[in-house]
């Protein structure tokens, strides 16, 4: 990794913020200031994870708080942000109607299900931790930005797929995203106890590593994921209780009804 601040990160997380920012001053009908709350929070976690945690230090602990941030905390503020919905209220028809396009594609409804997201989110942190992957990030600059684009993307998917209040065709009742969340909950948890008992030998590739660091990690991945996965359930059942069409939602062509009225 390179000595010194990466700016071009933090910079894409300035535009993220201004373009939302703007977006919300071009709305006539005035937006909710959670929402835009919301946002800015789960900006101003990105840029934490991307800025000061960003540093070279070969300390496991801060890689794992990046983790925590990029994969978990972060992408919850920017899912109960929004966006989505937001654009379809500020962009031209046109716009709106390739949004809509994209929104009803196949390839989105699979690796935006519950259990597709859930397994692109833990799955990718044990294949990353439980192969020479995190030893070759050390080593590669472009592998270790590669991990964190996965770590942010996966991890919205998988709070979009549970707790979104953008429009997504075809999401799974109540009882598929809880299962969903639990299994990941289980499985992040189980990685982190397995993690913490083989700390002298995982992960793989490492030179002279301090395990004892490396414990510390495991306890943070643990516990932290167990916070952030009670503010996602808490998301979850807030999303589900105040959506209009709670009482239908197995019935597909109603899920866009906030949609409507915009294109």
């Amino acid at each position: 990794m390179t000595e010194g601040p990466d700016w071009f990160p933090l910079a894409v997380v300035g535009l993220l913020a201004g373009s939302y920012l703007l977006a919300v001053v071009r709305d006539q009908r005035g937006w909710n200031h959670w929402r835009t709350a919301a946002w800015l929070v789960g900006c101003a976690l990105l840029a934490f994870a991307v800025g000061p945690l960003a540093q070279p230090s070969g300390d496991p602990r801060l890689h794992m708080a990046q983790h925590l941030l990029l994969g978990m905390l972060a992408p919850l503020g920017l899912v109960l942000g929004a966006p989505v919905t937001l654009l379809l209220r500020v962009a031209p028809p046109a716009v709106r109607r390739a949004v809509g396009r994209v929104l009803r594609a196949r390839p989105l409804h699979l690796i935006a299900h519950p259990v597709t997201a859930a397994l692109l989110s833990a799955g990718g942190l044990t294949l990353v931790l439980l192969t020479p992957l995190y030893a070759a990030a050390e080593r590669l600059p472009a592998l270790h930005h590669a991990l964190h684009v996965h770590y942010l993307a996966a991890g919205y998917l998988f709070a979009w797929s549970l707790a979104g209040p953008d429009p997504a065709p075809r999401r799974p009742g109540l009882a598929v995203r809880v299962g969903a969340l639990l299994g990941a909950a289980a499985g992040h948890a189980a990685l982190a106890k397995y993690l913490y008992a083989n700390a002298d030998t995982l992960p793989p590739g490492l030179s002279d590593p301090d395990r004892a660091l490396f414990r510390a990690a495991a306890q943070l991945m643990y516990y932290g994921g167990d916070l952030a996965e009670l503010l996602l359930a808490v998301a979850l059942f807030a999303t589900w209780y105040h959506r209009p069409t709670r009482s239908i939602s197995n019935a597909p062509s109603r899920r866009l009804h906030t949609a409507r009225p915009l294109a």
